[in-house]
């Protein structure tokens, strides 16, 4: 059985989970890195898993 990847500070969700979707990470705008570093929040990735629609 596959192992799903650890989860980074700023995500929701796992990915691929139903209502959610990648987006870029507010914390470093995208860019994996923040004040010269790995970005902490996304992990590096420049990316988060949010919920999205809404009800």
């Amino acid at each position: 059985m596959a192992q799903a990847p650890p989860l980074n500070p700023r995500d929701e969700a796992e990915p691929g989970t139903p209502g959610s979707g990648e987006d870029l990470c507010p914390v470093c705008d995208g860019s994996g890195t923040k004040d010269g570093t790995k970005c902490e929040a996304c992990g590096g990735t420049g990316k988060v898993v949010q919920g999205i629609g809404g009800g």
